[in-house]
Order: C-alpha cells, then structure tokens, then sequence
C-alpha cells in the first residue's frame, strides 16, 4: 500500500484553447485541442513534481477520450480509473488563451457520470481532492461527496478547489449546500478571487472576501489573488500574505491547478503551510511561464 498519495476525483475533459490571446471568445478563430479538466491537470503537475497520484474520472468513447488516454499514458499517469462511458461524449470545454482568467464555453458529456468509488481507493490515499466542478452534476456529485465524507470517517484530508461558475452549475443549483458539506469536512480549501466573487454574487477584493471565507472552519484556506498573490489561513489563525513570483506570461491555463499541485506536493512532504505555499507560487509561476507542461 502506497502512502502520501493523492486521489483526484473529476473531470478529465479537453479543453479546446485559442492559438492567439483573445479578449474573449468572439475573438476566437483556430483551437488547438488539449487534454484538460481541473483534477486531471492537478494530477499531471503532482507527477511532474513526484508525488503518486491517481485520478477517477469519467470520459466518453470517442476521438477525444483517445487524445486524453494517450496523453496520460505518455506522461506516466494511472489511466486505471478513468472511466469510459458510451452513451455520452467527452466533455469539451472552449477556452479563450489569455493573461489572466480565461474566458470559456463548457459542453458537458461524460465528466458527470463518475460511479461510486471504490473504498480500496480510499483507504489508500492521504488526500482526497475534488472540484466544484467535478461537484455539480449528478450522479459525479452523490458519489464524491460519499467517497469524501468515507474518507474523512478514516482520517483522510480532503481538498477541494472550488472553482465555482454560474454557467457550470447553472441556475437555482444546490451549490451553497454542497460547499457546507465540504466545510463540515475541514478540507484543505483554495479559492481564487474570481470564484469567490462568483459563488458569493458580489464584486469582492481581497479583503472583503477574506472577511467571507473567515467564517468557514477549515484546516487551510488558500485564496489566490493572481499577480497580487496569495492570502492564506491555517485554522482560525491571522491571514498571510505572500507575493506572487514576477514572470512574463506565456499562458495562464492551468495555473491554479499548478499552484495546488505545487502546495500538496510541499505538504505530502510535512512542510511547514509557510513553505509549502512558497512551493505553490514556485510551480505556478513554472506553468504561467510554460516551462511546466
């Protein structure tokens, strides 16, 4: 049995990403298709970085489920537990390259059928980390919020990204009740203000969304700010701030997944929350400068 171990549950989909910066997607004109999807990217940067990792994702039948199972297998990654499902098409996401956050279209296929996880998976992991995305649809909501809260009864960390978006979980969703489930399990949270002033409906600064997210009890909150940083929180401590590393950005597409890759893989090691989040600025800095792939 393998120990500090990652288990990533969600979406593995591709994300069909503008050759050109764009403004936004009315700008678009050529794509170039990449295999993508929040946990899948998470588990990529962890091999990079040396920490076993394996991902449970669901993916149709089809040409492009074939881009994503070639890629990991290039790259050395666990395809075991990447589901096929033959009713349904690989999700595809349009993504408008950008500096900063990226405009994108979602066509949801496959990535909501996760099945139930198994409790071998489980039982062998540290952590177990998932994504609002991966969380908004049904039955992928039921069975990762069961495997986590299982986890969480044998002392495994949860982490979540919660990447909220209104155009993923649609309207009058059931969002903030899955968020309080998450809370109930202390999980290792990170936010990027984007999401936070998403999720919550209100144009927020740091600050103001810090006064917010003080107020869930958890073991770690990390809120990304882009080129202004990072504040963080361990427990009910003061908030730190850290400066984000000065680079010239080449693309900023998965650059939030590099940064929790970066800080899981510091953290896995028993690093200092100080020094791991010196970890994730590091590699996140890697990815937006593109020498991280």
């Amino acid at each position: 049995m393998q120990t500090n171990t990652v288990l990533a549950i969600g979406e593995a989909l591709i994300d069909a990403v503008t050759t050109e910066f764009v403004g936004d997607l009315s700008e678009a004109r050529q794509l170039d298709l990449k295999p993508g999807g929040s946990p899948a990217n998470f588990c990529r940067f962890l091999h990079k970085l040396g920490t076993p990792a394996k991902l449970v994702a669901a993916i149709g039948k089809d040409g492009l489920a074939t881009i994503i199972l070639n890629d990991m297998e290039v790259k050395g990654i666990d395809r075991s537990e990447v589901q096929q499902i033959k009713t349904h098409p690989t999700t595809i996401i349009l993504v408008g390259k950008t500096t900063g956050t990226p405009d994108f279209i979602p066509y949801r296929g496959a990535d909501q059928f996760i099945g139930k996880i198994s409790d071998t998976l489980i039982q062998e992991c540290t952590i177990i980390h998932s994504t609002a995305f991966a969380l908004s649809k049904e039955p992928a909501q039921t069975n990762i919020l069961a495997a986590m809260n299982r986890g969480k009864s044998i002392g495994k960390q949860v982490s979540v990204d919660w990447n909220y978006a209104d155009k993923i979980w649609g309207a009058d969703n059931n969002a903030k009740g899955v968020f309080d489930q998450l809370i109930k399990m202390a999980p290792l949270l990170k936010f990027s203000l984007d999401d936070a002033e998403r999720f919550f409906g209100e144009p927020l600064d740091a600050e103001a969304a810090k006064k917010i997210l003080e107020k869930y009890p958890t073991s770690l909150t990390c809120l990304t700010c882009g080129s202004e940083g990072v504040w963080y929180r361990k427990g009910s401590e003061n908030w730190i701030h850290l400066k984000a590393k000065s680079v010239k950005v080449k693309d900023s597409t998965g650059a939030g997944d590099s940064f929790w890759a970066g800080f899981t893989h510091a953290y896995l090691q028993g690093q200092s929350i100080a020094a791991c989040i010196e970890t994730a600025l590091a590699t996140a800095a890697l990815r937006l400068e593109g020498k991280l792939q």
